[in-house]
């Protein structure tokens, strides 16, 4: 079988973990924006990644304009964000409205912690963090909200691994 693991981020931490499983599995990694139409047709499976951005799915209009393409075929999808990955229902919810329809049955999930290091961020990105801080409902939460971390680690992609080596030697 063969399949590419295509991603689209913001900060790195997406591609961090397509290159990450890309060594494990021994499988090319290229960016969303790399990738388009016809070239996708070899692949028997796909492992798309994508980072969260304001509640919304980075590679959702790649998706979008490749769904001809994607709809038939198994996609084990992961995710990027500063959401908790114990706040599955939130990640859930982002999926839902990020993944077409067509596709949502082919994909299996999983969902990675991010990060998040201010000085690193643009402009724009500091100053909408600033106005969600200024709105937050808590001092505890606008704290969290401007604290800087780093929660990617190579051990998330351990399941998500085990999953793909599997349905490769199937």
């Amino acid at each position: 079988m063969q399949g590419i693991i295509i991603y689209k981020g913001k900060y790195g931490a997406t591609q961090q973990y397509a290159e990450w499983l890309g060594e494990e599995l021994k499988l090319s990694v290229t960016p969303a924006s790399n990738i388009k139409g016809e070239a996708l047709k070899k692949y028997d499976f796909l492992v798309i990644g994508t980072s969260v951005y304001i509640g919304k799915l980075q590679i959702e209009s790649w998706l979008r304009i490749n769904l001809s393409l994607l709809e038939h075929k198994k996609i084990f999808f992961f995710q990027v964000a500063a959401t908790p990955v114990e706040q599955l229902e939130k990640r859930q919810a982002y999926n839902t409205a990020g993944i077409p329809n067509e596709l949502q049955h082919n994909c299996e999930y999983y969902y990675f912690p991010g990060k998040m290091i201010r000085k690193n961020l643009s402009w724009k990105d500091k100053f909408m963090l600033k106005m969600g801080a200024i709105l937050a409902k808590s001092s505890a939460e606008k704290k969290t909200m401007l604290t800087d971390y780093d929660n990617v680690a190579i051990s998330h992609i351990k399941d998500i691994a085990a999953a793909i080596e599997n349905y490769m030697h199937k």
